[in-house]
């Protein structure tokens, strides 16, 4: 059923992957009336509104047939390797396997299964930061890859993982469909790391305050390594709340691995959340702030190397970041950057903020001599 009944004017902006339609609806069929709502339900595509100075518009979206093939045997493979590699860094956490026997075959296929409790809900998390993404990328019928996930040995990086990512391979129609997709990552897998972080609180082993730890400075959440203690890990806002909830009067926990996993969600959440480039957080502020997002972008880059002195894991991040960006913390532009943002969208910028702010650890991890905490 032809649309064109029900407009005073339209464009219509062809795409490599899309054919992207603005009209501007007669005011007589802008509830919309019974007669569009049956036309738009058998558009071919995606659609929604607009409030805009001169009434209202319809963005319409009619997706390129046939569409690319995704190679699924590679997306596969690589989220069986990094299963395989977390899982193994999660046994080396839980004290099943000695990291100086790591290269031991015989020994870690033995035992290796013992880390599932880590990379279990590990994956979950990642899995649903990056579904969060491609769900919301695809209802606006982008085009937009499947999740690549990263494996890596834990002889190098410990947890077995570098995380994941998708790729974006068109640009997007508005500031709109910007936010939606780059708020959606952090929300869903925040969703999936609290219950992950509040279960491995529970299964992990508190630390009273009448014991030792008092007395040795420790507190917080104790990382073990190989079945000792290592590190110390941050809080955020969301860790320090879970941690006082579920083990009251505790000074410390040692962490179960699950508890662990949930902690790098939280702290994969705030990563993706600063507003530098083309992080997610970058997506939403350009999005909201769009004169303001490269200004702010180079603030936040500086304050993030500023951390590198209590966290030299902020200098990293921060030279990543740059290095991916090509040295551009600014945000590219969108198809239609002056389609005013709805309200919603607006209220989601603000969510995102907040989640920003409540999962931010200034020092996240440090090393530090223990005494004994038994």
């Amino acid at each position: 059923m032809s649309l064109t009944r029900f407009l005073l004017a339209w464009r219509t902006i062809p795409l490599r992957d899309r054919e992207v339609i603005d009209a501007l609806v007669d005011p007589a069929h802008a509830g919309p009336s019974p007669a569009l709502a049956a036309a738009l339900s058998a558009w071919p595509g995606s659609h929604y509104w607009s409030a805009e100075p001169d009434g209202s518009h319809l963005i319409l979206t009619h997706p390129a047939t046939p569409r690319p093939r995704e190679r699924w045997v590679v997306h596969a493979l690589l989220f069986a390797a990094t299963f395989f590699t977390t899982t193994l860094g999660g046994a080396i956490i839980a004290g099943a396997i000695d990291p100086a026997l790591l290269l031991s075959p015989g020994i870690w296929i033995r035992s290796w299964t013992a880390g599932l409790s880590f990379s279990l809900p590990l994956l979950a998390i990642l899995l649903c930061h990056e579904l969060g993404h491609y769900v919301t990328a695809r209802r606006y019928d982008l085009d937009v890859s499947p999740p690549y996930f990263i494996p890596a040995p834990p002889v190098f990086v410990w947890i077995g993982t570098l995380g994941a990512f998708i790729r974006l391979r068109t640009i997007l129609n508005d500031r709109r469909q910007l936010i939606d997709v780059g708020a959606a990552g952090p929300i869903a897998g925040f969703l999936v790391a609290l219950p992950v972080l509040v279960i491995g609180l529970i299964l992990s082993t508190p630390i009273a305050s009448t014991a030792g730890a008092g007395a040795s400075g420790v507190h917080g959440m104790i990382l073990w390594f190989g079945g000792a203690p290592a590190a110390q890990l941050g809080d955020s806002l969301v860790s320090l709340v879970v941690r006082h909830l579920v083990a009251p009067g505790a000074v410390a926990v040692t962490m179960h691995p699950m508890a662990l996993a949930g902690w790098l969600g939280l702290f994969v959440t705030t990563l993706n959340l600063l507003p530098i480039a083309q992080l997610d957080g970058g997506h939403i502020l350009f999005a909201a702030l769009p004169r303001r997002q490269e200004q702010a972008a180079r603030a936040f880059w500086i304050g993030i190397m500023l951390l590198g002195f209590f966290w030299e894991g902020w200098l990293v991040w921060g030279v990543v970041v740059l290095v991916l960006s090509r040295g551009r913390l600014g945000h590219p532009p969108v198809l239609d950057a002056y389609r005013p943002l709805p309200p919603s969208r607006r209220r989601l910028a603000w969510v995102s903020l907040a989640l920003f702010l409540v999962t931010f650890t200034p020092v996240p991890f440090w090393i530090r001599e223990f005494v004994s905490i038994a």
